[in-house]
C-alpha cells in the first residue's frame, strides 16, 4: 500500500466587504507571519491592506477571502485575496492630480511578483509573492 502525502491546510480568513475588513486582514497576516517565524511583516501588512481595501471599495458584494502561505521554493510568502468581482485590477499611469490609484503601483515595486487569477466561479484571486 503506498502512502499518500497530503498538503497542510492553509489558514483562511473570510471577511465581509466592510470598512473593518482591512484591519482584520492585517491582524490575520501578522498572526500568519508570526506562525511562519517571519519577524518583518511590514510589506505583508501593506500588501494585504491595499488588496483588501481594493476588494472592499470596488466590489462591495460577496465575501473577501485572504490566504497567507509560504512558497519555500521561491524563499517567499504568498498573499492571496479573493473577491467576487469580475473586473481585473488596472495599473494606471502615474497621474499627479489623481486622488487614488497609487496603491497597486507601490505594491508592485515592493514584491517579488504579483498577478491575477480569474476563477471559473464569479471572482478572481489577486496574489503577491513577498521575498523573505
Amino acid at each position: 500500500m503506498s502512502a499518500v502525502a497530503l498538503a497542510p491546510e492553509t489558514p483562511t480568513l473570510v471577511l465581509a466587504p466592510t470598512d473593518r475588513a482591512p484591519a482584520e486582514a492585517r491582524r490575520f497576516l501578522v498572526e500568519q507571519f508570526r506562525a511562519l517565524g517571519i519577524a518583518d511583516d511590514f510589506v505583508g501588512r501593506l500588501v494585504v491592506t491595499e488588496l483588501v481595501t481594493n476588494a472592499y471599495k470596488h466590489v462591495r458584494v460577496g465575501h473577501i477571502v485572504v490566504r497567507v502561505f509560504p512558497d519555500e521554493a521561491k524563499r517567499a510568502v504568498c498573499v492571496e485575496v479573493w473577491d467576487e468581482g469580475a473586473a481585473l485590477p488596472v495599473v494606471r499611469p502615474e497621474d499627479g492630480e489623481a486622488e487614488g490609484g497609487r496603491g497597486l503601483p507601490l505594491i508592485i515595486e515592493l514584491v517579488q511578483a504579483w498577478g491575477v487569477r480569474p476563477l471559473f466561479e464569479p471572482g478572481k484571486v489577486v496574489w503577491v509573492r513577498c521575498a523573505l
